[in-house]
């Protein structure tokens, strides 16, 4: 269902096309992803797992799980997710593994890109990151998967806390917009966009770094070998998932891919949300629903307490919507997408209470349930990865310029431990100066990034900043036992 009328967003639909899914003729929009268009026209079967032939439907939309796989025009397993819809796109579901196109292999001159700098993801730690690299005058290339710029930041509503230099006051999509202009305003930066990059390889040049770029473009592929003096890793986080019956049913959402439908495309998700997790993220996205015209019917939290801020649990509360703290998802009901779910209270050794157990009637469930660093690439890097809990999963060590165990390689954002988006700002100008640094062959000193290193422990401070608090206290211990370990064995 298509939202018609928003308080704050304004959905400036492109032209309407047609397209075709399994052979049924269907109407989008210019500028809508494809299975975001699917999704408008009713149809929330997107796929079918491979052993049971389970429904899968629509769940993360930045094209990190395999629940939107399709083939679209002869072209198998398309994220069509992240993919743009096309007029008279032929569009098919595909049953078990994909069949590959009888073609023979159309090759393809391989294009080579030299630069200083390349940032890998376009949210907000890598605009930042290449604003300040290009400030210090060196070259810098910007890709990301997506077909707009600004990551995270296009789908939030709410106002950021935080200071000036952080955008405080100001809205996620504002704040896009203002890193969006800064960065196509700059001459020493260039963007790729629907572009992934795929693969980091060993070129025989030690002051080189060689990665594997595809660009998408109208159902044609085009290759790079980029060849750069540093890289940054900016590459975001991915959505986690809970073990319970009926949790791959169509009408189970992460919380992003809820904000993805909802405050990108216009589209409504479901009328009838229960919300699991009282992080700031589900307190947010709770409201943001309620806003668009869903109903919340109640937010359950595993934890005793709300995890999130008071200040945004008070607001779905005002709203009539309960937070069930202590209590969990039990199973997802429903045969072609989610019907009903029920919930159980827990106890302090995270069991279900019997007979505590009572059945929900809503068409959406989403999770909100923390997110994991995106790493897969910078570990083909060669840089260390450890588990730090803390950091929501595997990160790459790195020291306080956000530079990893690979020299020339840096991080920033939630790539490097989950926190919130002004965090990854700050984090951002870091790791953006000392990558520029590094590329022009100069040195940089504690004293340069003194500011921002002193941001980031206000940001820390007080209760809500201690997990990402510990997590950087971990990270930065190990790199210095790292250190010492090798000035032993020299």
């Amino acid at each position: 269902m298509r939202i018609r009328d928003h308080p704050i967003l304004e959905f400036k639909r492109g032209k309407k096309i047609h397209f075709y899914f399994n052979g049924k003729k269907l109407y989008g929009y210019e500028g809508e992803s494809i299975s975001a268009s699917i999704v408008a026209n009713g149809i929330h079967v997107l796929s079918r797992s491979l052993r049971y032939k389970n429904p899968r439907g629509f769940f993360c939309g930045i094209g990190k799980c395999s629940s939107c796989l399709m083939n679209v025009d002869g072209i198998p397993n398309v994220r069509t997710c992240i993919t743009p819809l096309k007029e008279g796109m032929e569009v098919r579901t595909q049953e078990g593994y994909a069949d590959l196109p009888s073609v023979s292999f159309r090759g393809r001159k391989k294009k080579k890109i030299e630069t200083d700098v390349l940032v890998i993801g376009a949210g907000p730690a890598g605009l930042t990151s290449a604003i300040e690299a290009a400030k210090q005058g060196v070259r810098v290339l910007l890709v990301d998967e997506n077909p707009r710029i600004g990551g995270q930041l296009v789908k939030q509503t709410h106002k950021f806390f935080g200071s000036k230099e952080e955008f405080a006051g100001k809205r996620g999509i504002e704040i896009a917009e203002i890193l969006g202009r800064k960065v196509q305003e700059d001459e020493n930066i260039d963007v790729l966009l629907q572009t992934t990059a795929f693969g980091y390889y060993e070129n025989g040049k030690d002051n080189f770094h060689l990665f594997g770029l595809v660009k998408r473009v109208d159902g044609e592929e085009e290759v790079y070998k980029v060849e750069c003096k540093s890289a940054i890793f900016a590459c975001g986080a991915m959505e986690n998932m809970l073990v319970f019956p009926g949790n791959d049913l169509p009408g189970i959402y992460g919380a992003g891919g809820v904000q993805t439908l909802m405050n990108v495309y216009g589209i409504l998700p479901g009328k009838k949300v229960l919300m699991v997790g009282s992080g700031n993220v589900g307190l947010i996205v709770s409201y943001q629903l309620l806003q668009a015209g869903a109903e919340v019917v109640c937010i359950v939290e595993a934890m005793p307490r709300i995890g999130g801020y008071h200040v945004h649990a008070a607001k779905v509360r005002r709203c009539g919507v309960p937070i069930l703290t202590s209590h969990t998802i039990v199973e997802a009901k429903g045969k072609e997408r989610v019907e009903s779910a029920v919930i159980g209270r827990i106890d302090e050794k995270w069991n279900v209470i019997k007979g505590s157990e009572r059945e929900i009637e809503c068409d959406t469930i989403c999770l909100a349930v923390g997110l994991s660093p995106s790493i897969k690439l910078i570990a083909q890097t060669g840089a260390e990865v450890r588990f730090i809990p803390e950091a929501g999963g595997y990160v790459a060590l790195h020291n306080k310029f956000m530079e990893t165990t690979k020299k020339g390689i840096f991080v920033a954002g939630d790539a490097s431990g989950v926190e919130e988006a002004s965090i990854a700002i700050v984090e951002g100008k870091i790791a953006g100066f000392s990558a520029a640094k590094f590329s022009l062959g100069e040195r940089v000193e504690e004293k340069d990034i003194e500011k921002h290193l002193r941001r980031l422990n206000e940001l820390r401070a007080g209760p809500f900043g201690e997990r990402g608090r510990k997590a950087k206290e971990k990270i930065l211990a190990m790199m210095e036992r790292r250190r010492w370990d090798i000035r032993r064995t020299v």
